[in-house]
């Protein structure tokens, strides 16, 4: 049995095409999957839940969901992984990194990856975030 079993990934994203494909990509790699379709819901299931990982888009319901809601996590959950995986320089031209001090400084999360991510690379990610 592999180390992916019994952990758990939380998907956060406004898109619910996205979250049925990045759901059934995870449950491929033998993970758990618990899912919110928004900002406000992700804070409710925050309330009930420990995930061991957490996926969260960036733009949901405002600009910066997915900034508002990793400071959250990461204030109830300091040591669990937060990707944020968007579209957003495709969409906008803009982009950020978490190379930069200043940005670390401000977005609570363990990693930045453009949305588009082949399963291989996601996979390779996710195991070096929860160190399997």
């Amino acid at each position: 049995m592999s180390n992916e079993m019994n952990k758990t990934v939380f998907v956060v994203d406004d898109d619910v095409d996205y979250i049925f494909q990045l759901k059934t990509m995870l449950e491929k790699m033998g993970f758990n999957v618990i899912t919110a379709s928004g900002q406000k819901e992700a804070e409710d299931i925050m309330d009930t839940i420990k995930p061991d990982l957490i996926i969260t888009d960036l733009m949901m319901e405002n600009m910066d969901s997915g900034f508002v809601l990793s400071h959250k996590m990461k204030r109830i959950f300091p040591d669990v992984p937060i990707i944020i995986a968007t579209a957003l320089t495709s969409e906008t031209g803009m982009s950020f990194s978490l190379e930069n001090e200043d940005n670390k400084n401000w977005i609570k999360a363990d990693l930045y990856l453009e949305k588009g991510i082949r399963a291989d690379q996601l996979h390779r990610e996710i195991n070096k975030l929860l160190k399997l």
